[in-house]
């Protein structure tokens, strides 16, 4: 059976330690507008853009230096009929030694070509991954989506036409 689920891979120089801590700071990378702990096994946050996306995540398996597993708990798309897509899906980051470089392989489990949110959640996690995940495990600076702010997001949804 062909593995459909969105997929994204970056190789940093720094070490899985620093790139294991980054993808944690969900803050630093993804969004600014996060309530809750994204870092401890077993605890939740909750993410959302306007009333655009609304997401709750759990943190359900964890390895240093290896591997984070997020679980969506909740979630609501305003811009598709199944508003509900991503729930039971799951974020996965496993953190490898590639050559000289750690790689990080983030793959959205559940998230496949035929969910209708697709071409907008692949548009936005390559952003988020290969640009501000990228950006924060290399510089110690990512770009997340800023509090009340225009940001990603608010270009996202002016391209796809969300508002």
């Amino acid at each position: 059976m062909e593995n459909n689920n969105f997929t994204k891979t970056i190789l940093v120089a720094q070490s899985k330690t620093t790139a294991f801590n980054a993808i944690k700071n969900f803050r630093a990378w993804w969004s600014e507008e996060i309530e809750g702990t994204t870092d401890q096994l077993n605890a939740s946050f909750f993410y959302h853009y306007k009333d655009i996306h609304l997401c709750k995540l759990k943190l359900i398996d964890m390895i240093p230096d290896k591997k984070l597993v997020y679980e969506v708990l909740e979630n609501e798309f305003n811009f598709i009929d199944d508003k509900t897509e991503w729930v039971g899906t799951k974020l996965v980051f496993d953190i490898s030694e590639k050559d000289t470089k750690t790689q990080i392989i983030f793959t959205h489990e559940g998230l496949v070509p035929t969910y209708e949110c697709y071409a907008v959640c692949n548009d936005a996690w390559t952003g988020y991954i290969t640009n501000s995940l990228h950006q924060l495990i290399t510089t110690g600076q990512g770009a997340p989506n800023p509090k009340d702010k225009d940001g990603f997001n608010a270009a996202l949804a002016e391209k796809w036409r969300l508002n």
